[in-house]
C-alpha cells in the first residue's frame, strides 16, 4: 500500500481527500472526533459485508493531526459529470440513478446505525428550532415504519462511479444507516432540490414510480430529513430547508 505521492483531489472544512495510485486517503482534521472516524470506517467495513461494490478499507490510521481512513480506489467518472455532459439523456441517468438506490434499499445489515435514533438524537439537538417544532418532528418521526433497509444518507450523483466498462460502485458511506428507504429517498430528493427543483421532481416521479410507493408518503418525510440536514449547519442551505421544515404544511 503506497501512500506516497499523494494527489489532493477534495478539501472541505474538517477533512482532506487524497488519491495514490492505488488507495484513496480521508484524512480528517484533529477537531474532527476520533469516535466519528473510526464510526464512519465501521459503517464502510459493514457495507462491504454486503456485497455492494464499494470501496474496502484497508486501515485506519493516525496522520499529522487527526486520524485517515484509507481505502482501495474505484476508477471511473461521477454519475454527476456524465449527467452535466449528456444533458440530452438526462432521464436515461436518472432511471439508472434510482435503479442503484433500490438495489441498495434491498441489502441488510442488522448491526448498522438505526435511522430513527440518529435522526431523534439529531432533531433534539437542534436548537435553530424551538421546542414546539422539535416536538412535533418527533412525533411525525415516532409516528413512521421503522425497517431495516440499508440507506446511504447522501445518496446524489456524485456518490456513484461509472467505469469505463460500465462497472458502477458507490462511495462515502459515512451517513449509512438501516431504515426506511421512504427517508432515504426524500433526502435525495433534498439534494436535488437544493440545485435543481426540476431535478428533483424527476428524481421524485421515477423513484414513486419503480419503487411502488405514493408520492405523499415519500413527502412525510420531508420535513424530518430537512431537520437532521440543517443540523450539519450549512449556511447556504437553510432557508431552503426551513421551509421544508415548515411541519404545519405537512400535518
Amino acid at each position: 500500500m503506497d501512500l506516497t505521492n499523494k494527489k489532493l483531489i477534495v478539501e472541505r472544512k474538517h477533512k482532506k481527500v487524497y488519491e495514490t495510485r492505488d488507495c484513496i486517503i480521508k484524512a480528517f482534521s484533529g477537531e474532527h472526533p476520533k469516535s466519528d472516524v473510526f464510526n464512519e470506517a465501521l459503517n464502510q467495513a459493514r457495507i462491504e459485508e454486503t456485497g455492494l461494490n464499494v470501496p474496502k478499507v484497508l486501515a485506519v490510521e493516525a496522520m499529522d493531526d487527526g486520524w485517515a481512513i484509507i481505502m482501495s480506489k474505484k476508477n471511473g467518472k461521477t454519475l454527476k459529470e456524465i449527467m452535466e455532459s449528456d444533458k440530452d439523456n438526462i432521464r436515461k441517468y436518472m432511471d439508472m440513478f434510482v435503479d442503484i438506490q433500490l438495489d441498495i434499499n434491498t441489502k441488510s445489515s442488522p448491526l448498522l446505525n438505526r435511522m430513527n435514533l440518529k435522526f431523534s438524537r439529531q432533531i433534539n439537538e437542534l436548537k435553530e428550532l424551538n421546542a414546539t417544532i422539535r416536538y412535533e418532528l418527533l412525533t411525525r418521526l415516532d409516528g413512521m415504519k421503522k425497517h431495516t433497509k440499508i440507506c446511504h444518507g447522501d445518496f446524489n450523483p456524485s456518490n456513484v462511479l461509472v467505469g469505463e466498462d460500465g462497472e458502477v460502485s458507490i462511495i462515502d458511506w459515512s451517513h449509512a444507516t438501516q431504515g426506511n428507504a421512504a427517508a432515504d429517498a426524500a433526502n435525495t430528493y433534498l439534494l436535488f432540490a437544493l440545485t435543481d427543483k426540476a431535478l428533483a421532481d424527476m428524481y421524485m416521479d421515477i423513484y414513486c414510480e419503480k419503487s411502488d410507493t405514493a408520492k405523499q408518503y415519500v413527502q412525510k418525510w420531508l420535513s424530518i430529513v430537512a431537520a437532521q440536514r440543517l443540523s450539519k449547519h450549512i449556511e447556504a442551505e437553510k432557508e431552503l430547508l426551513m421551509q421544508y421544515i415548515d411541519v404545519v404544511d405537512y400535518l
